[in-house]
């Protein structure tokens, strides 16, 4: 035991015995100057090295651009496509969900039963419990085109004489700065108007939603059914309001300002109006 305690003591004293490091003039040989240090200082100052170098290390490639070099690790444009992917994948399965229960409504109205909540509107008037069809395949081929059709558009309200464009009062969709006018020749069948971020867009008359959905193209995008067979058209939002079928009023907001679509450059809201199929200059009934 002494023995073992006399070889801790001397390993101990090892580390504890200091050393003179002396700086000396190679000319002259005379001393300039010394450091006294032992191995447990060395160890120390060595440690409290390597622990500042780790902690450099490691902030510099946790929040710089540095970390993008490391093997595997997602740049910036990977990251926003990674995003934009989520975004889209997202809208994608609503979309498929309201497909699949329209033409599970559709299907329960052509066999004569009651559909189920589709969109949260519901027509109380109509009871089909006591109704018996003969349905054959082609009555059935039948209800679904005209489905389809009623769904695509809605007929102008019956009433007095063609409303004339220029005396119906089109409420601003949103006031900014037009970027892109109205050109038919350059495939450019509408207004383009920058405004501020998270700028609510409204609707320009009175309508129908006929269409709320996404595309490729033009990302967010709402259709409105107005009198008159005339429809407006909003693309490249960043969020919809409104849903297919909802009845909306003149500056009723319908969607949200955004950059969503491929054919865009910056956050802005492309707007067209159409009348009986041909293509109108927004500017020319509306001031933004």
């Amino acid at each position: 035991m002494p023995e073992e305690k006399k070889e801790k003591q001397t390993f101990l004293d090892k580390l504890r015995h200091k050393y003179r490091m002396v700086l000396l003039n190679d000319s002259t040989f005379q001393e300039v100057g010394y450091i006294r240090l032992n191995r447990l200082n060395v160890i120390a100052v060595a440690g409290a090295i390597l622990i500042l170098f780790v902690a450099i290390f490691w902030t510099v490639t946790a929040y710089t651009p540095v970390r993008e070099m490391i093997p595997g690790y997602p740049d910036a444009v990977m990251r926003a496509k990674i995003i934009q992917n989520k975004i889209r994948l997202d809208s994608l399965e609503q979309e498929l969900k309201y497909r699949d229960q329209y033409f599970a409504n559709l299907n329960s109205i052509i066999s004569g039963e009651r559909p189920k909540d589709f969109l949260n509107t519901m027509d109380s008037g109509v009871q089909t419990n006591n109704i018996k069809f003969k349905r054959s395949p082609a009555d059935s081929l039948l209800r679904h085109d005209i489905a389809l059709s009623e769904k695509l558009t809605i007929p102008a309200s019956s009433g007095e004489a063609s409303i004339q464009l220029d005396k119906l009062h089109f409420f601003t969709p949103v006031r900014g700065m037009v970027t892109n006018s109205f050109n038919p020749s350059n495939n450019h069948f509408g207004t383009d108007v920058v405004a501020g971020p998270n700028e609510v867009v409204k609707a320009s008359l009175d309508g129908t939603v006929i269409m709320a959905t996404w595309t490729l193209e033009t990302g967010y995008v709402i259709e409105i059914q107005h009198d008159d067979n005339l429809i407006s058209v909003y693309k490249h939002n960043a969020e919809l309001l409104q849903k297919v079928g909802m009845r909306v009023k003149a500056g009723d907001a319908i969607a949200i300002i955004g950059n969503s679509g491929e054919l865009t450059t910056g956050p802005h809201l492309h707007f067209e109006l159409w009348q009986n199929g041909m293509a109108l200059d927004p500017e020319n009934f509306i001031v933004f």
